[in-house]
């Protein structure tokens, strides 16, 4: 069907088509997800033991760039040889819950592009085309941030968050033996706080749009977004000063790019009136 035809369709709906519509789109997503959930449950050697146990072993990419780093600079404290804990399972069912719950979350991560395609195709037909337009590219921007949110909470905030865990010690007696529960609901946390978290362009950009932001005001709160973004990174990371800095500094670029957007629309919204006024 064509994308004219489609939102014909739409505008002409009643409020149960628009639920049947909404179902369709539903059941659409969440058969997405299953697909592919099905797939990383089936692939659990490389789903489990290389990507959810990959910050766990010292081979890990993000260990070896910190050894190269650390040869080049001369810092050999940056050469992660050993992580000195062991994960185990407590719990009788503890392995086949986190086998399924990883595969839950790698699925929905994988599928996320196409089930935002989805919700997005349900809310575009209820746009002015004004609001289309401003709106052009939507599903690629956020599926891009949250894809490079997830990587980097994969792959910077997670293994440097498990180094610094593994590594605290109140006494050397005491030994570090994580349960599978714990280690793969911190990953999840970390990686799909990332995720979201990198979704604020996007956020600032429709709220500017929608002229509920300014550049002035994002300017003027600017301070204390600071002190919100440090304390919303305290609350998801380990309690360790560079596991914060390291969420929140690309969330303070991000802000900034924010305030670049709404300065950006609201140059277009000036000189838009300006060609109308004329």
């Amino acid at each position: 069907m064509a994308l004219d035809q489609y939102q014909e369709e739409e505008e002409g709906m009643s409020f149960l088509d628009h639920l049947e519509a909404l179902r369709w789109h539903l059941l659409r997503s969440v058969a997405a997800v299953m697909i592919f959930t099905v797939i990383a449950f089936l692939a659990k050697s490389i789903v489990f033991g290389v990507i959810i146990l990959g910050p766990s072993k010292p081979d890990f990419l993000t260990y070896r760039l910190l050894c190269d780093l650390g040869n080049y600079l001369g810092i050999s404290a940056l050469c992660i040889d050993e992580l000195p804990f062991t994960i185990q399972s407590r719990q009788m069912t503890g392995q086949f819950s986190m086998h399924m719950t990883s595969s839950i979350v790698v699925g929905f991560i994988i599928s996320f592009p196409y089930v935002f395609w989805e919700v997005w195709r349900f809310i575009s037909p209820g746009l002015y085309d004004k609001e289309k337009n401003a709106a052009r590219g939507a599903v690629f921007f956020v599926s891009f941030l949250f894809l490079a949110g997830a990587a980097f909470g994969y792959y910077v905030l997670s293994p440097l968050s498990i180094n610094f865990l593994s590594n605290y010690q109140l006494d050397p007696t005491i030994t570090n033996e994580f349960d599978i529960t714990s280690y793969v609901t911190t990953l999840t946390m970390l990686v799909l706080a990332s995720a979201i978290m990198f979704q604020l362009p996007v956020v600032v950009y429709f709220l500017s749009m929608s002229g509920l932001v300014t550049s002035k005001m994002l300017k003027a709160y600017r301070r204390h977004s600071i002190v919100v973004i440090l304390v919303v990174s305290a609350i998801i990371t380990p309690p360790d000063v560079i596991s914060q800095l390291l969420i929140a500094m690309p969330i303070l670029v991000l802000y900034e790019v924010g305030i670049m957007i709404a300065k950006r629309l609201e140059k277009k919204r000036a000189l838009k009136a300006q060609e109308e006024g004329h």
